[in-house]
């Protein structure tokens, strides 16, 4: 199971990371992912880490202002969101996958965390 936690309210320009834990597995071994959905709308794709490297993929959205990573001896990966923009606001959920993906596709995710909500707002 994945539990995700750090959401919150943020002024535009400001930070939040994001922490997706695994229990009852382990994210070394696996392809782990962040997503975030609005109302009304399909959970679309943020970022994406391959088990077998460290190399992330990102939506061009994001790039260049929110980093993937993971810390393998605490079971977490991680989120790291600077320079925060009002679009940003959505619930962020982390997935997780045995295969070895970056799928941009939800439905490529096997595992999912409840999601965890992230305003920009002043």
């Amino acid at each position: 199971q994945l539990q995700a936690s750090g959401g919150g309210l943020v002024q535009p320009g400001g930070s939040l990371r994001l922490s997706c834990t695994a229990s009852g597995g382990t994210i070394d071994r696996s392809s782990v992912a962040w997503f975030r959905q609005t109302p009304g709308n399909e959970r679309r794709f943020v970022a994406a880490v391959r088990w077998r490297n460290s190399i992330a993929e990102y939506a061009d959205s994001v790039k260049g202002r929110f980093t993937l990573s993971r810390d393998n001896a605490k079971n977490t990966a991680y989120l790291q969101m600077n320079n925060l923009k009002p679009e940003d606001t959505a619930i962020y959920y982390c997935a997780a996958s045995i295969m070895s993906t970056t799928s941009p596709r939800a439905h490529a995710w096997g595992s999912w965390g409840q999601g965890t909500q992230v305003t920009v707002s002043s």
